[in-house]
């Protein structure tokens, strides 16, 4: 998923929920911020990740991977 506006240089902060058995994987491309959740029945897991970026960059996207058992959601903000 694209990153509408890009990357401003600042705070990056990536925000996400998983609920369901399986791994969850997510990347900021070009940034190189990547990270793993532990996702589990019944339970809702969540995490947050902040980068400061020294500089803007024109375009930037998000990806998640998971299992299709486990559901997700994701905030990207500035």
């Amino acid at each position: 998923m694209d990153i509408r506006g890009g990357l401003k240089r600042g705070a990056l902060t990536v925000d996400v929920n998983c609920q369901g058995k399986g791994q969850l994987t997510v990347m900021v491309k070009p940034v190189g911020l990547n990270f793993s959740l532990k996702c589990v029945d019944g339970k809702v897991t969540s995490t947050s990740n902040q980068l400061e970026l020294k500089r803007t960059r024109e375009h930037g996207t998000v990806s998640v991977t998971a299992p299709s058992r486990v559901r997700w959601a994701l905030t990207v903000g500035r």
